[in-house]
């Protein structure tokens, strides 16, 4: 029973999530840490509109329990944080688009919650300890697998974007070289024709 509870509670503090980021928006969250625990964060940017392809960015920092900026970047359009709690308290961290008027922005996001183990400590060298560490382990996996698939969302937009350009430019250029052959011929015709004067 320990043991499941021990996993529960490890399992609930990995958590994935994702939010919409509506123009001039801005969306926080706070975890509870304690001195020396870790928090990380890993993040990316896309739109759920198929049709864009554009690269969106959204600015990203972290503020601690007395008011500080902890960490703080712009024009990210994904990233991995992590910081190690220097106090006890409520860390608020916070995806903004205060900046920008773009459209609504799918920020998929995913919270790694490491608990300070003191290694003198005789219990972490323990079966409990060892199934949180696989459990931490499984949920990286998980969690980068979520990273990709918004990644190769972002890149076929892209790439069906660039696909129906490059169309329709090549049919732009048919449509030149056709006018001018057609511009040649008759004015290749008109050069050689003889004209009498009577």
């Amino acid at each position: 029973m320990k043991i499941f509870l021990s996993i529960f509670i490890f399992i609930s503090s990995i958590l994935a999530h994702n939010v919409l980021l509506s123009p001039y928006g801005k969306q926080c969250f706070f975890e509870n840490l304690k001195k020396d625990d870790e928090l990380a964060i890993s993040f990316q940017v896309g739109s759920r509109d198929p049709h864009q392809s554009e690269q969106y960015t959204i600015d990203f920092y972290i503020i601690s329990p007395n008011g500080q900026q902890v960490t703080k970047k712009t024009n990210l359009d994904h990233g991995d944080e992590m910081i190690k709690a220097s106090t006890s308290g409520k860390y608020l961290y916070c995806f903004s688009n205060e900046k920008s008027g773009k459209v609504d922005l799918d920020v998929s996001f995913n919270i790694h919650g490491v608990v300070y183990i003191d290694a003198n400590d005789p219990k972490s060298d323990t079966l409990d300890y060892a199934i949180q560490k696989l459990s931490q382990l499984t949920t990286d996996v998980k969690a980068e697998q979520n990273y990709l698939v918004i990644r190769e969302r972002t890149h076929r937009n892209t790439a069906e974007s660039t696909n129906s350009r490059v169309k329709w430019w090549s049919v732009f250029q048919i449509i030149v070289v056709a006018a001018n052959s057609i511009f040649q011929i008759y004015y290749l015709k008109r050069f050689f024709e003889v004209q009498s004067v009577v």
